[in-house]
């Protein structure tokens, strides 16, 4: 279903906000430019097309009528199947929005975002409601009625949950399976998980999997839409802004302990990803 009565774009809020809305309409072929990760969960519904859903270390094909729960901090992102076109709501939550609640009433709207299958499979019944949700909180937004924003939190509560309620009631997705390309770029995906804080060289890699080197990157850009280098970056630096935030850690040992070899080269990775130079982003977080 569409929303024809809507603007092409609406957006409510910023990233830096409890709430943050966006709603496109986009037509020809769209993938994600950038990587991508944030401290807010995510609700996504695709009203229309098809998406590669990469999330954490598994890649998913999103259709028409599902709902992606992405956690917090977790690194994702989205390109084109074959088909172009696409329409889609998304919101973010951060954890502020959250602190009027009761905190009972908290873990029971995170509740699904904590689930081992991040795709909610919705059934035609279950889709209009959802929709039903969505136009009116996009309805609010475009005409800013007065109190526009009591309602758009309200509606964004109720998406969260009739999310909760409907994923306690779902019997377990059984596994999706996998090609064999998409098994070996889970496997090398896990190994970078889990030994970012290492050396991690290409040649190193394309060994240990039996895989040329061309093919690992060809493969790899493929089916999660990141660069091999790019989402070793990513995973560096996300864990970096974490010990920046959390410890007393020099920035040179952030650095190291974060897998880079060359301080100037983790300054200059870090800004480019953060926004930030190190120094500044710790300033910026501990005020």
């Amino acid at each position: 279903m569409t929303m024809p009565s809507l603007p092409g774009k609406l957006l409510y809020g910023s990233i830096s906000e409890p709430l943050w809305i966006e709603y496109d309409r986009r037509i020809g072929y769209h993938s994600m430019d950038n990587t991508h990760y944030h401290r807010a969960y995510e609700l996504f519904y695709l009203y229309n097309g098809e998406r590669n859903f990469f999330i954490g270390d598994s890649v998913y094909h999103v259709r028409a009528g599902d709902l992606v729960l992405i956690d917090s901090n977790v690194v994702h992102k989205t390109s084109e199947l074959d088909k172009p076109n696409h329409e889609r709501a998304v919101l973010h939550y951060d954890h502020a929005f959250f602190a009027g609640l009761i905190r009972e009433e908290t873990e029971l709207l995170l509740a699904p975002f904590g689930a081992d299958h991040p795709i909610v499979k919705l059934n035609l019944q279950e889709q209009m409601h959802v929709e039903s949700l969505l136009a009116s909180l996009l309805s609010e937004l475009s005409e800013s009625p007065p109190g526009y924003r009591l309602h758009i939190r309200n509606m964004a509560i109720e998406l969260l949950l009739f999310t909760a309620r409907h994923t306690q009631k779902r019997k377990q997705l059984p596994s999706v399976e996998l090609t064999p390309v998409q098994r070996k770029v889970t496997d090398i995906i896990r190994h970078i998980n889990q030994h970012f804080r290492e050396p991690l060289h290409l040649d190193d890699l394309a060994k240990q999997f039996y895989i040329s080197k061309g093919h690992l990157c060809r493969v790899f850009k493929e089916v999660t839409g990141f660069g091999f280098s790019q989402y070793i970056n990513t995973t560096r630096i996300k864990e970096a802004e974490h010990l920046l935030r959390e410890t007393d850690l020099s920035i040179t040992q952030v650095s190291e302990r974060c897998g880079f070899e060359n301080f100037s080269h983790f300054g200059k990775v870090f800004k480019e990803l953060s926004g930030l130079s190190p120094r500044a982003y710790r300033k910026l977080v501990q005020k």
